[in-house]
């Protein structure tokens, strides 16, 4: 189904509407039964709270140790307080119809039974009361349990998005506004919407309306924080454009190394090639486990899904070529620290290969940051949904679809502040670890307006270096020890500290927080051969522009230059980069030495399409779609 202006209008209505509906039904919530003033910020306390029940007191009780762990660091006064409890109905009320939706596009991949599509007559359901009979209550009640029982088995998979405990997913809408949000989601127009891959990314575009980024920009030219960072850079990258950007980049790097002889020659319909281009010659093929791609903005993770069919196809090649020209035919000198072994000696047959393909592209090949955590969230759905259609279309049962980690699509949080209890944590520490530990988060800091920006892995090094004494002038392999070592210890020591019975909720939430600024850094690490984005462009924000102009002085004049020099930092030479941004980059005088040292200098130019007005949506500006190539 064709995602024509009629249909994004009508998805646009469904997505407004139920925004409205959660948010105040939850904002309702927090003010009566919980005792958190949307309006004052003023928190009623818990002993005055007669009314709650048990399971109630307990969810009162962790909203405001989330209420706390976000303002750790901020001012403790009335505005910020409001802006955090904002905040939190705005996550509760995301995150209820992500599930939802999420839920009706398993239903139309057959992953799950009719539980979403027909409310509370749901096959699905109908099923979960025979077994459970009356335990359970009233039908409202039971149709609740069963829903909550559907979170916590996907939550396995997804827990950025089911699990019911993280901080987003503590609120859930009555049996009322229940009904009637379920009843806006199965309008019949919107109904063939949830076999659409693009469907979640869509509602995440317009989950923020147009109204909300004309206020921002209103208020301010340049973005005040991370969310209006977020916001106001949200548009949605139409198809026709990753397509071209993702076929002249993993396409074209898979293209030269068979010597023209790939089937992506014809499924890559944007795939430049010339009439009188001699085919390359060929190289050894590396093993498809080692490719990687990264969007370092990633957003609903558009790019990914279409580089998905793409790793399919690579995929079933290497496996073909590896069976013509035998073991150890596949390149596997780029992997890092993957003990992998050649493919026949991993599978038993070409079926059992097939069968883990999807499992392979999310944990080996696709990775995405984003600064707005919403993203990570509709990313990581997104592409676990695409290995169930794999999957689906495939006729693999979904008893033996292999499990799916949980992938490389990483939000960029603020490490955690909360002084209290990271001196807890490090005092469980050995010396040099805790120092560690707190230089760590010290450059971490002004993650959440940076993202991949941020160059943890220049500072690294020295950081090791400072802690555990000098190993030379490079970044050689006895630091990379130092620090996985090291590394292994704190991610042991963050989990037994987020697990340990007298850890309090806030404690879990420093500890997630913290594990997260851990991956970033694992992931700034990595090299990368292709790169594709739609990057934030514009003005820096205030709080980080000096902080870019001295990091990136070639490029500091638009957050696309910056995008673009650091993408090409994190590749490997001969990767290529693929971009969406303005046009203006390639003539305005303000970007000379950009296009001189960085587009011309570290790269060179393969192809560029010049678009125009009118290709993201409702974003006023004039698109170029253009891929480099690293020198």
């Amino acid at each position: 189904m064709a995602f024509d202006d009629k249909t994004r209008n009508r998805l646009q209505k469904l997505v407004s509407d139920c925004r409205g509906l959660l948010s105040a039904e939850f904002a309702i919530q927090v003010q009566q039964t919980y005792g958190l003033d949307p309006n004052s910020g003023e928190l009623t306390p818990l002993d005055r709270l007669a009314h709650l029940s048990d399971r109630e007191r307990h969810t009162a009780q962790l909203l405001r140790d989330t209420l706390a762990h976000y303002l750790a660091g901020e001012d403790d006064d009335k505005a910020n307080r409001i802006a955090a409890i904002d905040r939190i109905i705005r996550e509760q009320a995301f995150t209820v119809l992500n599930r939802l939706a999420a839920l009706l596009m398993m239903e139309a991949r057959g992953l799950l039974l009719p539980a979403v599509s027909q409310g509370q007559q749901s096959q699905a359901f109908e099923l979960y009361k025979m077994i459970a009979g009356s335990a359970l209550g009233e039908t409202g009640d039971a149709y609740r349990v069963f829903l909550f029982s559907l979170f916590d088995e996907f939550a396995q998979d997804l827990p950025a998005l089911f699990d019911r405990f993280a901080p987003q997913g503590q609120l859930f809408p009555r049996e009322p506004a229940l009904m009637q949000l379920i009843a806006a989601l199965n309008h019949h127009e919107v109904a063939p919407l949830w076999a659409e891959d693009e469907t979640i990314g869509w509602i995440y575009q317009y989950f923020n309306s147009k109204d909300e980024r004309k206020k921002m920009r209103e208020a301010s030219q340049a973005p005040r924080n991370s969310r209006e960072l977020a916001v106001r850079n949200q548009f949605f990258t139409p198809r026709y454009v990753v397509e071209f950007l993702v076929d002249n980049t993993l396409g074209r790097l898979w293209f030269n190394a068979t010597g023209g002889h790939t089937s992506l020659r014809e499924r890559c319909q944007y795939l430049l090639v010339k009439p009188d281009e001699a085919p390359p010659a060929a190289v050894k093929l590396r093993d498809p486990r080692t490719l990687k791609l990264l969007d370092p903005a990633c957003g609903s993770m558009h790019f990914g899904l279409y580089a998905f069919d793409l790793f399919l196809e690579i995929y079933r090649e290497a496996w073909d070529w590896e069976q013509t020209h035998g073991p150890g035919s596949l390149d596997l000198s780029t992997r890092r620290t993957d003990d992998l072994r050649p493919l026949c000696q991993t599978y038993a047959d070409a079926d059992a290969f097939l069968r883990d393909v999807p499992r392979l592209i999310i944990e080996h090949n696709i990775h995405g940051v984003d600064i707005d955590p919403r993203a990570a969230q509709i990313a990581s759905l997104a592409l676990w949904l695409r290995a169930q259609r794999a999957w689906h279309e495939a006729g693999t049962k979904a008893k033996d679809r292999p499990a799916v980690g949980h992938g490389h699509v990483l939000a960029a949080v603020a490490p955690p502040a909360e002084k209290e209890l990271r001196q807890r944590f490090m005092a469980e520490l050995d010396g040099l670890d805790a120092e560690l530990f707190e230089h760590t988060l010290f450059i971490l800091k002004g993650l959440p307006e940076l993202g991949v920006l941020l160059q943890v892995e220049r500072e690294l090094p020295q950081l090791i270096r400072k802690v555990f004494g000098e190993h030379g002038s490079l970044f050689k392999a006895t630091d990379t020890e130092q620090w996985s070592q090291a590394e292994t210890r704190l991610r042991a020591a963050l989990t037994d500290f987020a697990q340990a019975a007298r850890a309090s909720y806030q404690g879990r939430l420093f500890a997630q927080d913290a594990l997260q600024g851990l991956r970033l850094i694992d992931l700034a690490r990595e090299v990368f051969d292709v790169v594709v984005m739609n990057p934030p462009f514009g003005a820096l924000a205030a709080n980080t522009k000096d902080r870019l102009a001295k990091t990136y002085p070639r490029s500091k004049n638009d957050l696309l230059a910056i995008f673009v020099e650091r993408g090409l930092e994190l590749m490997r030479s001969g990767g290529r980069l693929g971009a969406i941004t303005s046009r203006t980059c390639f003539f305005l005088s303000s970007f000379q030495k950009w296009r001189e040292e960085i587009v011309l200098g570290v790269a060179k130019p393969e192809v560029m399409a010049d678009l125009g007005h009118g290709v993201m949506d409702d974003a006023m500006v004039e698109a170029a779609a253009y891929v480099l190539e690293k020198a």
